[in-house]
């Protein structure tokens, strides 16, 4: 039997509680989560960049590696990005049997997804990183780590896809966790399999694969307990097209914007092979490395608020959605600004994590400044986005993300460099930043367009007033 009334009772702080108080009471775990997540992320790049002899060669193999690594992560989101909201709008219209078969139907999918991925790189994965940008001198560290990291794949569906509705509930401390356990595992794991059992870019893997797999563990015990509003049951998991054909269409959005993640870096990393070689696409590695830096804390803060904005949104309190959406723009337009300046003052700071070779440094530390600078606007783009997905308004969600990647950014690789012939090499790397401005732009217009409407359409006059719900 699935109650009905558990979801509005134990959530309802969500409609309660000041913005600003409860913002960050959800956001700043979220946002520890993706900053772990992130060295989670990047932990085997620096082990990795620092073997002896072999580590720039290693490290440049392993940056093939991440357009896989990113196809594993979107589909991941491609299920949880849609259902966690739309399980967090049910709870918050007092709908928590549809909220729970969301849930149980997300979880279907996903295991249904891991098998597919795991059956496709274990077959092909050569032949992906040949294409995506490998050379004769990396692809024997790709593949080795790639023929490993295939066995977690259904250790990262589940932990990142199902981790999404424990933050949608507000447990975000519990979400944090669940980040935490993996990372601190593959941390202290990584030294001990690349360096005491010299096993180098497989080793690595192997920490990889084992942290992950606590890290599912952890989540599972979690949403099948006692603890959880939500909680998978047997009755929920019977596939039905009303409840997860909606959530993927939300959660193409960020689908489409983690995967075009990855067919950016391969388009990035064969064109700089071309004008730049190797060098040009160990210093992406770790360009791409620090762009992760700065926008998974945006995604932390966006994770935080969607609880508050989707609940709301489905209780149609409209001006505590409008209040939710002011403090996290703020918020992430602070924080991107911040990053901004770090990543221009001292490039050679975060070049260093990576790797020993003084060469390397140096190079990375002036495609840094260009690629990163348009920084300061993310934090605009992030927060828009986000709240598109979290009041379920799928197609501007889909909108922004494909033309930010597809219709910018990916012609921009190829057309700027023939534009600016005097150095091509940095003309790619400035691909990013025109790009980043243009979208920001477009973004920003849309979303005062969209957003007031979608107000209006739970609360008529809400575009003219805030009401008490809103204060901070």
């Amino acid at each position: 039997m699935i109650h009905t009334s558990a979801a509005n009772v134990d959530r309802d702080f969500l409609r309660t509680e000041p913005i600003g108080k409860l913002l960050f009471k959800l956001a700043l775990p979220t946002v520890v989560a993706q900053i772990i997540n992130m060295f989670y992320n990047i932990v085997d790049r620096i082990y990795i960049g620092h073997i002896p002899e072999t580590g720039d060669l290693a490290l440049t193999g392993l940056g093939v590696c991440l357009p896989l690594i990113m196809i594993v992560s979107a589909f991941a989101a491609l299920v949880s990005n849609g259902g966690a909201p739309r399980a967090s709008i049910f709870m918050g219209a007092g709908d928590n049997v549809s909220a729970e078969k969301t849930l149980g139907n997300c979880f279907v999918t996903q295991i249904v997804v891991s098998l597919s991925l795991t059956a496709v790189l274990l077959v092909w994965n050569r032949e992906f990183l040949l294409a995506f940008g490998a050379s004769e001198n990396t692809i024997g560290y790709a593949a080795d780590y790639m023929n490993i990291y295939a066995i977690g794949t259904i250790f990262v569906q589940l932990t990142l896809g199902m981790n999404a509705f424990i933050t949608a509930q507000g447990f975000a401390t519990t979400g944090m966790l669940s980040v935490l356990v993996g990372a601190v595992l593959n941390i202290a794991l990584d030294p001990l399999f690349i360096f005491a059992f010299d096993m180098g870019v497989e080793g690595a893997a192997v920490a990889t694969v084992i942290s992950q797999a606590a890290s599912c563990a952890w989540v599972l015990i979690f949403l099948f307990g006692k603890r959880t509003t939500l909680k998978i049951r047997l009755a929920c998991l019977k596939p039905e097209p009303r409840i997860i054909f909606p959530a993927l269409a939300l959660g193409l959005s960020a689908f489409v914007m983690q995967s075009s993640e990855s067919v950016i870096l391969i388009c990035f990393n064969s064109s700089l092979q071309r004008y730049g070689g190797d060098i040009a696409v160990g210093a992406m590695t770790v360009a791409s490395s620090v762009m992760q830096f700065a926008l998974l804390p945006l995604q932390g803060l966006g994770q935080g608020a969607q609880p508050i904005v989707s609940y709301n949104f489905g209780a149609k309190d409209a001006a505590r959605v409008k209040a939710a959406f002011k403090r996290l723009l703020a918020v992430s337009a602070a924080y991107a600004s911040v990053l901004y300046v770090f990543a221009m003052s001292l490039p050679g700071v975060f070049a260093a994590m990576f790797t020993s070779s003084a060469e390397l440094v140096d190079y990375t530390s002036y495609a840094l400044r260009i690629y990163m600078a348009a920084m300061f606007m993310m934090g605009v783009q992030m927060a828009c986005q986000m709240t598109f997905v979290a009041i379920g308004n799928a197609k501007a969600s889909i909108l922004v993300a494909v033309v930010r990647k597809f219709v910018l950014l990916l012609p921009l690789i190829y057309i700027m460099p023939a534009v600016f012939t005097a150095d091509k090499t940095a003309a790619v790397f400035a691909a990013e930043p025109v790009a980043d401005v243009l979208a920001v732009t477009f973004t920003a217009i849309l979303f005062f367009f969209r957003f007031r409407k979608s107000l209006r359409s739970i609360a008529p006059d809400a575009a003219s007033r805030e009401g008490a719900g809103a204060s901070d």
